[in-house]
Order: structure tokens, then sequence, then C-alpha cells
């Protein structure tokens, strides 16, 4: 399956942005998609992850309650609203996709990041 995240930007803090991930090449309700972002000099920080059909989702500490993630098979298409963003929300988000859900999975496709940058 091929992915490709879109909908970065420059928001102020405390503003919102829905970025989104969209899918190709294999039936997509097969595949939990996982949300990263990576700030330079960093690891991959793990952000939210929702299961195939979107019954079960699970969130990092520090975005649970400001960031939703949702999806729409049907457009081949993961999202993920942010709201209330802080400056450490900063950085390239990337989506995954692997057959398996979970908050520790070893993602088998990866798509190329989107840049959210939030201003103080």
């Amino acid at each position: 399956v091929q992915l490709q995240a879109s909908g970065g930007g420059l928001v102020q803090a405390g503003g919102s942005l829905r970025v989104s991930c969209a899918a190709s090449g294999r039936t997509f309700s097969y595949y939990a998609v996982g949300w990263f972002r990576q700030v330079s000099g960093k690891g991959r920080e793990f952000v939210a992850v929702i299961s195939q059909l979107g019954r079960r989702t699970a969130y990092a500490d520090s975005v649970k309650d400001r960031f939703t993630t949702s999806r729409d098979n049907a457009k081949n298409t993961v999202y993920l609203q942010m709201n209330s963003l802080k400056p450490e929300d900063t950085g390239v988000y990337y989506c995954a996709a692997d057959q398996s859900y979970g908050v520790n999975t070893k993602y088998d496709y990866w798509g190329q990041g989107t840049l959210v940058t939030v201003s103080s």
C-alpha cells in the first residue's frame, strides 16, 4: 500500500489543523493506520493509531483530548484532526499502515510526511 500525508502548514498556537493520509494500492480496510511525528534531530514519536474499521483508536498522552484520528475507507483516507495546537506539536507528521493494530506496531508501510509548524 502506498501512503501520502498532506494538509500540513503553519498555524498559530491554539489553532487547529487537519492532516490527511491518502492510500492506494491494496485494500485499505485491511490496514490499521498510525500517525507519527518527528522533530529535526529527534526520533520519530507515536501520535495516534486507528484500527482497520475505525472502531478503536489510541493516542499518545501528549495529544490526548486534543487530537482525533478518523478514517473513511470509501475514500481510502485517514484523518488527524489537531486542535488546541501547541508549539511543541511542531514536526513532520507521517502516516504508516500495517495489518496489525497497536501502539507498538512495527509498521510495514510508510508515507512521506507533511510539515506542521505551530507558532507561539
